[in-house]
């Protein structure tokens, strides 16, 4: 039985190639889904669009007690253009560690959440029940997640949420949110010899990309995620070399902290880069914050062995999860990331996860779900 084995599940999810783009999410959500089905499961899905699924399936909800929530991705990231020393979707074990695109990033976590999820149903029943969403695009900006929210799909209660990022099973108890923006500018295309003719939209965005390195955030750092931060990530403009360009373009990555406003953030920016560029909101998506003195928070560190209050392990986290649409959804309850990859290894050409950490994370998952009486 495959849920017996998390690293042989964590192999065969890295086997379904789920890149985005497209993401083709589709036949590793029904390929779950169909084997959640078997073990009790009643399991549905959310159309994201053709071939994009996003997995929901839940054990044990009584209506009394709401349930645990235990949340990742099914898409991975592009491979990059640097070769892999392995075929990235064999899922090879080389020296205790697990290769493929997304076996940190976060397959090992999604397969280490549906086993403990299965396990934690033998032989007991778990207060509360369980609940699994694992998402179709993450990647992009927590697509799939925000869908549920915005389709208003039918995902009822929650206690507490846990999200199987790649933290090395220590846990954290938030992260930054993001603010990502583009912006462009046009002007008037004639030849390179005769600039004069035109209107040279790339001049415009690198005096906006200029005035962007000198913005400066009106805030104070939070006690939780320090300060927040901005990126110029991308630039693009013109057809050709001997044309003078009539579009042009370039990004911005903010990470925000909860002492930020991302309206008033963006309204700076749109005043302070000028009339000649327009900035256009792309994802927007809050920071997670969770009280460390909750009992869910108190549980999970007693689970993992972290001492609360303790300074050994990075408590907020630079990334975004789906964990900030879900907590949102879910009424702002206690939302602590935990997942056995390897942070380091996010996003890396021959990326792997330890599969100690794999075994590790799904006793962590099963005694966290089967302890949940203790919240309260």
């Amino acid at each position: 039985m495959i849920f017996e084995d998390a690293i042989a599940l964590t192999r065969k999810l890295v086997s379904f190639d789920t890149v985005t783009p497209p993401g083709n999410e589709e036949a590793v959500a029904l390929f779950l889904g169909e084997l959640l089905g078997q073990n009790g499961f009643t399991v549905r899905y959310d159309r994201l669009s053709a071939k994009r699924l996003t997995l929901v399936a839940e054990k044990g909800l009584t209506g009394h007690v709401p349930p645990v929530v235990l949340t990742g991705h099914l898409d991975t990231i592009p491979l990059g253009t640097t070769p892999w020393d392995e075929d990235p979707f064999s899922g090879i074990i080389k020296d205790g560690k697990i290769y493929g695109r997304g076996t940190s990033d976060m397959k090992s976590g999604v397969a280490a959440m549906a086993c403990a999820a299965v396990q934690a149903f033998w032989g007991s029943t778990p207060e509360g029940g369980v609940r699994l969403i694992f998402t179709a695009g993450e990647e992009p900006g927590c697509i799939g997640a925000q869908h549920l929210a915005d389709t208003r799909f039918p995902l009822g209660s929650a206690r507490a949420i846990l999200v199987g990022e790649p933290t090395a099973n220590i846990p954290a108890i938030g992260h930054k949110g993001a603010l990502y923006l583009y912006v462009s500018a046009t002007g008037k295309t004639a030849h390179s010899s005769m600039p004069h003719l035109g209107e040279n939209a790339v001049y415009k965005v690198a005096r906006a990309i200029a005035r962007t390195e000198e913005f400066r955030f009106h805030a104070q750092p939070d006690g939780l995620h320090g300060m927040p931060t901005l990126n110029v990530g991308m630039v693009g403009g013109g057809k050709n070399l001997n044309s003078v360009p009539d579009s042009a373009w370039f990004t911005i990555d903010i990470r925000s902290t909860p002492l930020v406003d991302h309206a008033e953030i963006l309204e700076r920016l749109s005043v302070e880069l000028g009339p000649e560029v327009s900035v256009e909101k792309r994802v927007d998506l809050r920071p997670v914050t969770t009280d460390e003195s909750s009992s869910f928070v108190q549980m999970v560190y007693d689970v993992c062995d972290i001492v609360a209050g303790g300074n050994r392990h990075q408590k907020s986290l630079p990334y975004v999860t789906d964990g900030s649409v879900l907590q949102g959804l879910y009424g702002g309850v206690p939302t602590v990331i935990l997942g056995p990859g390897q942070p380091q290894m996010a996003h890396q050409t021959n990326e792997f996860c330890q599969t100690s950490k794999i075994e590790d994370a799904v006793n962590l998952y099963k005694e966290i779900i089967l302890r949940m009486g203790e919240v309260r």
